[in-house]
């Protein structure tokens, strides 16, 4: 559905929130941008296997996961995997090759948003681009955190301007941008 555009690979390197190594640290502000926003319940969305485990590890279960069973484009270690697999939540398989958002993905990330429960996506290919619809698609006072390769996990606070950041990068993929905003379960200008 869309694609990244080589000349736009070294927009997707700069992180769109501050990086931390420490999953305390990163859930204790995301509770504060929940609560300066005034949404007790705000969803935490994890794109990324690494994350999803730190964050679980920290003792939150983010409400929707994204996982390729990747890092950096290798194998997660045993433990990761291990971790993940044996994690309670309903699952949905999806299908999204690299550098890519399919609509299959997008149109799960859109219900994952709205369930009321935890909701594990499991990607065939590569969740790398999924931090943008998960930007659009979440309320104000969410937070969706992502791994920056040799870094650490980016926490980015869904507000009107991270938000707007995101739609630039996002109407810049290759694609049909109004269908992707339709699959996502959201209006063609990228307004809930």
């Amino acid at each position: 559905m869309l694609t990244l555009p080589d000349a736009m690979r070294d927009a997707f390197k700069e992180p769109l929130g501050p990086v931390t190594t420490d999953a305390d640290e990163l859930l204790a502000a995301a509770a504060e941008t929940r609560d300066e926003r005034g949404a007790p319940e705000a969803p935490l969305v994890a794109v990324g296997d690494v994350v999803t485990y730190h964050l679980r590890e920290a003792g939150r279960v983010p409400d929707v996961a994204l996982v390729d069973g990747k890092t950096e484009r290798e194998a997660v270690d045993a433990a990761i995997e291990s971790a993940l697999a044996a994690a309670d939540g309903r699952r949905v398989r999806v299908e999204n090759p690299a550098a890519s958002l399919s609509a299959e993905l997008l149109a799960a990330l859109g219900e994952a948003l709205s369930a009321a429960d935890p909701v594990i996506v499991e990607v065939t290919g590569e969740e790398d681009l999924a931090a943008l619809p998960a930007i659009l698609a979440a309320p104000d006072g969410a937070s969706v955190v992502y791994g920056q390769p040799g870094e650490g996990m980016v926490r980015v606070a869904v507000t009107p301007a991270s938000r707007a950041e995101a739609r630039e990068l996002f109407e810049a993929l290759n694609g049909d941008v109004a269908a992707a905003y339709e699959a996502l379960g959201m209006a063609s200008d990228g307004l809930n």
